[in-house]
């Protein structure tokens, strides 16, 4: 069973910065991309940030210059720092990783629990 678990959010002011970690675990062959997205209530899952597994990344416009995504390949976590944050950024932040269990080209999507950033102002 895979899982994905992720930590380092919490409350932070306005300006202020989190770093978040999400790490997998479970009988994985290989992890293609991981990404982070976000909900706030009564309102859709958005996408935040990806990184695939050569190193190239994606972001969402609005955290483009203050978020910086990052993985390390040999522990099967996604990073994300979140710098210069905002009210806006509140949100619950999930970590979502494509990977695959066995040889071959079946790939799975997994999802982590969430995990709470609240930003004052």
């Amino acid at each position: 069973q895979v899982q994905l678990v992720e930590s380092g959010g919490g409350l932070v002011q306005a300006g202020g910065s989190l770093r978040l970690s999400c790490a997998a675990s479970g009988s994985i062959f290989s992890i293609n991309v991981m990404a982070w997205y976000r909900q706030n209530p009564g309102k859709q899952r958005e996408f935040v940030a990806r990184i695939i597994s050569g190193g190239n990344t994606n972001y969402a416009d609005f955290v483009k210059g203050r978020f910086t995504i990052s993985r390390d390949n040999a522990k099967n976590t996604v990073y994300l720092q979140m710098n210069s944050l905002k009210p806006e950024d509140t949100a619950v932040y999930y970590c979502n990783a494509e990977l695959s269990l066995t040889p071959g080209n079946n790939m799975y999507n997994y999802w982590g629990q969430g995990i709470q950033v609240t930003v004052s102002s």
